[in-house]
């Protein structure tokens, strides 16, 4: 076939009215960033990632005054199982909404799961008692299969070059969100306590001290929601073969056999399991390594916050840990967004992830003896620790980030992101459950010579960590190669070519 019949397939296979040809049109012109739509899916992320966590800071009061539990110790073993529900429930979704996703296309599953925000946090906010809590947080988790959509979105509306900015602003968001999250609820909750000026102890917010803060966060997701209006669809759903129906006078090939080729290309691109993908598999995996680790960290990091000193914690309440999560917060976002890009461009998504794990390690050493300090200069180290630790997390799971979106074509990308959700999302329901129950567990023996309280948690917590590190070195973790990104179109017009 001539050379130069790729401008005339190029320009058949380009639909007027598809919102998704438009999209790659604009891709493929124009070199520049994508700033309006990045803006979008950084607010609708932000929206699904804020009630993720921003039941931390309030958790082990809510789970005290449902009066579940019978010592103090115990109240962090439940609390892991509240904070567990949400993930065990995408775990066993995101995989379907990927699928969907793929399907009938990313904006309607990104819309209808930031509108389930709304819904059962709000509900959430009002749970009467202990199981009340555990299934309206379950069936927030199944019913939001937002993320996976989402990071398979922003990579379809980037360039290569700026695909890594499309995955830190997934990342980023998704980061700051478990943050601000955090610092939501632990500024709102218990109103009436707080700001007793404004809210009396008869109002709703009195009666029902979790659910301002549920509320607020149920508020942005309904504002996200109505911006998922404006985000244009990325999938084709126009009959790619009347392309081949216009074909008939062409002097270059007959409709026959390019309806053959168009035949053995989505042959092929079934027939590549997924599964089989390694590229892919091993970035999950790796990633879903961290990613437990990263859950337990959270969970554990706020219980033992607001932990009493006899129990080795900080003894801070859910404002204090609010206000040292929001400071977490602006320095993650200021890092993401100026300093990781230009690192990874440097070093690559690999090394970033294995210098992140690596000095991840010696500054969670340091923790349990931060209890030992008072005053001004623990709020000094608690602050610096907890915004580098966070930093560090955010930059290992966007470098694996890149390497997931990387390992597959476009079409399989929405199916892809479902299998990292549910494998993610495993691991993430294990973690608050296994950190809750770790702290409890050491909570109880003080008194022991070998890592004694508190220090036993951040040491399993090492390990796990240590464990991703290992795993990012091959033969274990294959970087794919740079061809397999390449969007469908692409792989047709070379195809046809």
């Amino acid at each position: 076939m001539p050379e130069n019949a790729a401008p005339l397939i190029q320009k058949q296979d380009y639909h007027e009215s598809c919102a998704a040809c438009k999209i790659e049109h604009m891709r493929d012109s124009d070199e520049g960033i994508p700033f309006k739509l990045l803006i979008l899916v950084w607010l609708i992320t932000l929206a699904a990632a804020l009630p993720i966590s921003s039941l931390f800071p309030f958790l082990y009061f809510m789970i005290r005054d449902l009066h579940i539990s019978e010592k103090e110790e115990d109240i962090s073993y439940y609390a892991g199982y509240v904070g567990s529900s949400f993930m065990l429930g995408r775990a066993l979704t995101s995989f379907l909404w990927g699928l969907i996703a793929d399907k009938y296309g990313r904006k309607p599953v990104i819309m209808f799961g930031t509108f389930i925000v709304a819904i059962f946090n709000t509900i959430f906010g009002v749970s009467v008692n202990f199981w009340m809590a555990i299934i309206t947080r379950f069936l927030l988790g199944s019913l939001c299969g937002t993320l996976g959509p989402l990071r398979a979105y922003a990579s379809e509306i980037c360039r290569k070059e700026h695909q890594a900015l499309g995955m830190s602003v997934i990342s980023t968001s998704w980061g700051i969100g478990l943050v601000i999250g955090p610092a939501v609820g632990g500024f709102l909750a218990q109103p009436a306590e707080k700001y007793p000026q404004i809210f009396s102890e008869k109002s709703i917010f009195g009666r029902f001290p979790y659910f301002l803060p549920c509320l607020v966060i149920s508020a942005f997701a309904l504002v996200a929601s109505s911006l998922c209006l404006w985000l244009p669809e990325t999938i084709h759903f126009h009959n790619k073969e009347n392309i081949a129906q216009t074909r008939e006078g062409n002097a270059y090939e007959s409709i026959e056999s390019y309806k053959v080729e168009v035949s053995e290309l989505k042959r092929t691109v079934s027939q590549k399991s997924l599964l089989r993908n390694w590229p892919l598999m091993s970035a999950i995996i790796v990633y879903c390594v961290f990613q437990l680790h990263d859950m337990a960290y959270s969970e554990i990091f706020s219980l033992w916050a607001v932990s009493s000193r006899r129990l080795g914690g900080l003894h801070f309440d859910s404002a204090d840990v609010g206000a040292v999560l929001s400071i977490t917060g602006v320095g993650m976002l200021i890092f993401q967004l100026s300093v990781y890009t230009w690192i990874e461009r440097i070093l690559g998504p690999v090394m970033v992830s294995r210098i992140g794990s690596v000095i991840s390690i010696p500054l969670l050493t340091t923790y349990p003896f931060l209890a030992n300090l008072s005053g001004l200069i623990l709020l000094l180290l608690i602050n610096f620790a907890s915004m580098f630790k966070n930093v560090l997390a955010i930059s290992i799971t966007t470098g694996l980030l890149v390497l997931q979106n990387r390992a597959v074509t476009k079409e399989q990308r929405g199916a892809a992101n479902g299998i990292s959700m549910t494998a993610m999302s495993l691991c993430k329901s294990i973690g608050p459950a296994a950190g809750g129950s770790l702290l409890s567990y050491a909570q109880g023996r003080l008194d022991t010579d070998f890592l004694p309280g508190v220090h036993l948690v951040f040491f399993v917590l090492n390990v796990v960590e240590f464990v991703g590190f290992v795993m990012t070195f091959h033969p274990f973790l294959v970087v794919p190669d740079d061809d397999v990104c390449s969007s469908s179109a692409g792989d047709q017009e070379s195809l046809l070519s």
